[in-house]
């Protein structure tokens, strides 16, 4: 069950449907299915981009879905100390906990609902990791990162942090009360997240009752992606199929719609999606480990400027956020 939901969804502000006479629906261009795998120490992921063609995610680079794993005492998992350059990486945490510092002597804790928004920029060195109570207690963890990338203008910007508590994010409904929207980032018909971007995009959680039907207004000049995180729905004006774990991507046009199955498995009632969208940059993208930059020299820079501490050293003594 997602942390930020509504008591009372019918007394949340409507969103306005595309209109029937202008609206042009969105197909569905491909349905993959997200490998698992691990990153960091150990924990598990779902790469939610493999086998798309990049041209077809741009601003997007690489999303991981975190989890959801419920941990035992002693089990969960972060990751080491690692560079990042050239982008920015946004770290949602549906359920659980997770720890970021950074080389800058800045980061924090995001917990149920709450959205990390690190832009890397220039250079800089981090680490994720669940607190020592939860390394002691276990439990559930389950969250995404999504890399955003910058235009060549942006990808020297001095690193910075927005740390967006689950409280901030705006919660809308459609028309019939069926589905919750966690706007976290954007604008969708007039209603804005609390998430400032450099590249211009829309991020939202939607939950979807069993048999409810999502029609959303979305910039022509936007990509538009669907990931499923849990229970079964159709998408676009032709319904086509996808499960959890499955990425959907939208062709051209100015709205997009999905309906959630009536039936849903007992385990997981409702239908829980990743929606997202973004002006793409149109540039060359050279992408390697943790280095999103436009050029291959600019990786090999890049790499020889981590080697060299010039994206800045772990601290000798580690701040508690």
């Amino acid at each position: 069950m997602p942390a930020v939901t509504a008591s009372d969804v019918l007394a949340l502000p409507r969103l306005v449907e595309p209109s029937p006479v202008d609206a042009i629906e969105r197909p569905v261009r491909s349905v993959t299915t997200a490998p698992s795998g691990f990153e960091g120490e150990g924990f598990p992921v779902r790469r939610a981009f493999a086998g798309v063609d990049m041209a077809l995610l741009d601003p997007f680079i690489h999303l991981d879905q975190m989890g959801a794993v419920e941990y035992a005492p002693g089990e969960p998992k972060g990751t080491p100390w690692h560079p990042h350059r050239g982008f920015e990486t946004v770290t949602y945490m549906i359920d659980g906990i997770i720890e970021h510092q950074d080389s800058n002597g800045g980061g924090g804790v995001i917990t149920d609902g709450d959205t990390q928004w690190m832009t890397a920029g220039s250079g800089i060195l981090h680490i994720e990791a669940p607190p020592e109570h939860l390394v002691v207690s276990g439990g559930l963890f389950h969250g995404f990162q999504l890399w955003v990338n910058l235009p060549a203008k942006d990808k020297f910007l001095a690193p910075a942090y927005q740390d967006l508590r689950g409280s901030e994010v705006t919660l809308l409904t459609n028309p019939d009360g069926g589905t919750v929207i966690r706007l976290i980032a954007g604008d969708l018909a007039g209603h804005e997240g609390p998430g400032a971007t450099h590249t211009p995009i829309t991020m939202i959680h939607a939950t979807l009752s069993p048999g409810a039907r999502l029609r959303l207004p979305w910039r022509s000049d936007f990509n538009a992606l669907t990931y499923v995180l849990n229970g079964t729905a159709t998408f676009g004006a032709e319904s086509r199929p996808a499960a959890a774990g499955q990425l959907v991507v939208y062709g051209a046009g100015n709205a997009m719609t999905m309906a959630a199955d009536r039936n849903q498995e007992t385990r997981s009632p409702y239908v829980d999606v990743l929606i997202l969208g973004g002006r793409p940059i149109g540039e060359t993208v050279a992408w390697y480990g943790p280095f999103v930059m436009n050029t291959h020299a600019e990786l090999a820079q890049a790499f020889d400027d981590y080697q060299a501490g010039r994206l800045g050293s772990v601290p000798a003594t580690q701040p508690t956020p």
